[in-house]
């Protein structure tokens, strides 16, 4: 019983450490979105397939239809020094 005493007590420390260095699962922070509306994209927007194509034209790396008029808005990561 005396040396399991000591064994626990080590036991527990490490848990405190594995604990308080974060070893465990980590979270990753989800990247903002920024959006602008397509400068290329014509017409009413019934078409997030035609839309996100026309936005890859653009420099975006996707789009989608949106709103009540239907226009094609274009998505990215936002940059980190961006404010948007």
């Amino acid at each position: 019983m005396a040396r399991s005493v000591p064994l626990v007590s080590t036991i527990f420390v490490l848990l405190l450490l594995l604990i308080a260095t974060e070893m465990g699962p980590t979270m990753v922070a989800e990247a903002r979105t920024c959006e602008s509306q397509s400068h290329r994209f014509k017409g009413p927007c019934l078409s997030d397939t035609n839309c996100g194509s026309v936005c890859r034209t653009e420099g975006f790396s996707g789009g989608h239809c949106r709103g009540f008029s239907r226009r094609c808005f274009c998505t990215k990561e936002c940059n980190k020094n961006n404010n948007n």
